[in-house]
C-alpha cells in the first residue's frame, strides 16, 4: 500500500473520530443539565433553572449560527473581550465541523478502498497506539485539570480574553470549570471508545 496513502486514511479517520467527539460533546445538551443541577447553578445564581437554560440556548445559537452575529445573553452583561472570545470560539466551532466533514468524505473512500483490497487489517496498529493517548491524557487531567485547561487556551487562543471577570463577564458563573471538565471526560471517552472499537473491528477483519 502506498504509504502516503495510508498516513492520510489513517489521519483522516482519526480526525474524523476527533472532530465528531468533539460535536457530540457540544451538541450533548444534557451533560450541561447534569451541571446545573448537580452544582446547584440555580441557587448559587439566583436564577430559574429555566433561565439559564435559556442563556445557555441563546450562546449554542450564536455558536452555530453564521447568520446570529451579535451575542446578547438575556439575563447577563458581556464585556467586549468576553464578546470576541465567543467570537473566537464560534470560528473553531466552524473550523471543527469544516474538518469534521473534509474527513468524514475522505474518510469514507479509504474504508472503501481498505475493504475492496481486503486490508482493514492494517488498521490494527495505528488504533492500537492511537487508544494509548486517551488514558494518559485521563490521567494528566485527574492530576492536575487546571494545567490541562490553562494549556488548552493557551494552544487554541493566543490572548487572555478567555480569562473572564466575573464582574463584566458573569455569564462564566453559569459555566463553572467542572462543566468544562466533564466535557473533557466525555471527550476523552468518547475517543477512546471509537479506537479502540475501530482496533478490534481491524483486527476482526484480519482473520476473515
Amino acid at each position: 500500500m502506498n504509504a502516503l496513502r495510508k498516513a492520510g486514511g489513517v489521519t483522516s479517520l482519526i480526525l474524523l473520530i476527533i472532530t465528531a467527539s468533539i460535536a457530540v460533546v457540544i451538541l450533548f445538551i444534557p451533560l450541561y443539565q447534569l451541571t446545573v443541577t448537580v452544582h446547584d447553578l440555580p441557587e448559587r445564581l439566583n436564577m430559574t433553572y429555566e433561565a439559564i437554560m435559556d442563556n445557555y440556548y441563546v450562546l449554542l445559537r450564536y455558536l452555530h449560527f453564521p447568520w446570529i452575529t451579535e451575542l446578547e445573553f438575556p439575563d447577563f452583561p458581556s464585556s467586549e473581550s468576553g464578546l470576541f472570545h465567543f467570537w473566537e470560539v464560534k470560528i473553531l466551532f466552524y473550523i471543527n465541523y469544516g474538518i469534521l466533514i473534509v474527513s468524514g468524505v475522505a474518510s469514507f473512500f479509504y474504508m472503501r478502498y481498505l475493504k475492496r483490497k481486503r486490508k482493514i487489517w492494517t488498521l490494527q496498529r495505528p488504533f492500537f497506539i492511537a487508544s494509548l493517548v486517551p488514558p494518559a491524557l485521563l490521567f494528566f487531567l485527574a492530576v492536575n485539570f487546571d494545567r490541562m485547561f490553562v494549556i488548552f487556551h493557551e494552544i487554541f487562543f493566543n490572548n487572555d480574553d478567555w480569562l473572564f471577570n466575573p464582574a463584566t463577564d458573569p455569564i462564566i458563573l453559569a459555566l463553572p470549570q467542572e462543566f468544562f471538565m466533564y466535557c473533557f471526560i466525555l471527550f476523552f471517552i468518547l475517543i477512546e471508545g471509537a479506537f479502540i472499537g475501530m482496533y478490534w473491528y481491524s483486527k476482526k477483519r484480519g482473520f476473515n
